[in-house]
């Protein structure tokens, strides 16, 4: 530790109070809850438990709480409380063809089987700011209108109205690259013998397997991925991608007991998927046919997991023997730069004090500058 930080000891403890009643806020305001946030924000709540890699909405909440909103730092106060949990065991994988749908889409067939079903999503909405959320009761056009209608509790007079239901299909959704599969247009993918390894307890290191890519783009920051994504659109990378199929819903978690030897479920999570449909011009042992890159999130993340299906397919340049010329087509660029916690890490620690290290700077230039002038004296 540096002797200047032991030293202004007072100083930080004011500098956290001073956060703590900057978190705060006016006083003469309802403090917002851990609740609120798990239930308004869910979105951002999604994005922390992503890129902090822990399944947890209310501890995710709490996270964006202490951190006044800032979503990366939240992430770091997740990813560094799921270190000191124990590990009891590994959950079998998701069967995501399983999954208890709420949205799912395809751009690539529009009458594909069992159907297409938008969900809660922003896609079809104006980009324009709506007033009345900023008033206590949806609708009203004056903030100072009663905030309740007349016979209404103060919950249901807040509340939009409910979402029209129809009755739920028990029609099957097969995946749109399994439908490409049986005309053989798609590559076919076969799970690999070894155990995948596990990034969170085994260091990265290069080449990596897809199965750790994955893992690191997983938790990887989305702003990151979605810019290497975007990138691969605009030329760098040569990407030709369609949404094969985007699909968020609930999946069960199961794990395996020994002692019980047959799996047992244990919960479920929502989770965001997608697979993305590339062309392949072929090679002299593949036929031209589809490749697809894959993402998979934490909750209602579509950006996220479309970004990680594009920088997937990118990173698969060497696997099928294209040529890597674009950041997004190097591994070791992507993987060692996408990890937001460990970017915020060696980004903020500049702020801390370098007195030692800026001196002796500091002297050589001086040294630098004096040798110059005599030179140029002589």
């Amino acid at each position: 530790m540096y002797v200047a930080v032991k030293g202004g000891e007072r100083a930080i403890e004011a500098a956290h109070a001073w956060l703590a009643e900057e978190r705060r806020g006016d006083p003469a305001l309802p403090e917002l809850s851990v609740e609120q946030i798990g239930q308004q924000l869910g979105l951002a709540v999604d994005r922390v438990m992503a890129e902090g890699a822990c399944f947890d909405r209310g501890l995710a909440a709490l996270a964006i709480k202490q951190a006044r909103g800032d979503l990366i730092e939240a992430a770091f106060l997740l990813r560094a409380y799921r270190t000191t949990l124990p590990r009891f065991g590994a959950s079998l994988p998701l069967d995501t063809g399983a999954m208890r749908i709420r949205r799912r889409v395809s751009a690539t067939y529009k009458d594909l089987p069992g159907g297409q079903v938008l969900g809660p999503t922003f896609d079809y909405t104006h980009r324009l700011l709506d007033f009345a959320l900023a008033c206590d009761r949806p609708g009203s056009p004056d903030p100072g209108r009663e905030s309740q209608a007349p016979g209404l509790t103060a919950a249901e007079g807040n509340a939009p109205p409910s979402a029209p239901e129809a009755p739920a299909k028990a029609a099957a959704m097969p995946r749109v690259t399994s439908i490409l599969a049986q005309e053989g247009l798609m590559q076919p993918e076969t799970p690999g013998e070894a155990e995948p390894p596990d990034l969170t307890r085994e260091p990265l290191s290069f080449p990596a397997d897809r199965p750790v890519r994955l893992q690191a783009l997983a938790r990887g920051d989305e702003g990151f991925l979605l810019g290497l994504g975007y990138s691969t659109q605009r030329g760098y990378g040569n990407a030709h991608p369609f949404v094969g199929e985007i699909r968020m819903g609930e999946v069960a978690v199961e794990i395996e007991p020994p002692e019980l030897g047959f799996p047992i479920e244990i919960g479920e999570i929502t989770v965001t998927e997608c697979q993305m449909v590339n062309q392949f011009a072929g090679s002299k042992t593949e036929p031209a046919q589809f490749t697809r890159g894959y993402g998979l999130t934490f909750g209602h993340g579509e950006r996220k997991a479309m970004a990680m299906a594009l920088v997937d397919r990118s990173l698969r340049a060497a696997e099928l023997g294209e040529e890597a010329t674009a950041p997004a087509q190097s591994e070791e660029f992507v993987l060692y730069h996408c990890d937001n916690v460990e970017a915020t890490g060696f980004v903020e620690h500049l702020k801390l004090p370098h007195y030692v290290d800026f001196q002796s700077e500091l002297e050589k230039i001086r040294q630098m500058r004096a040798t110059a002038l005599r030179e140029a004296a002589e």
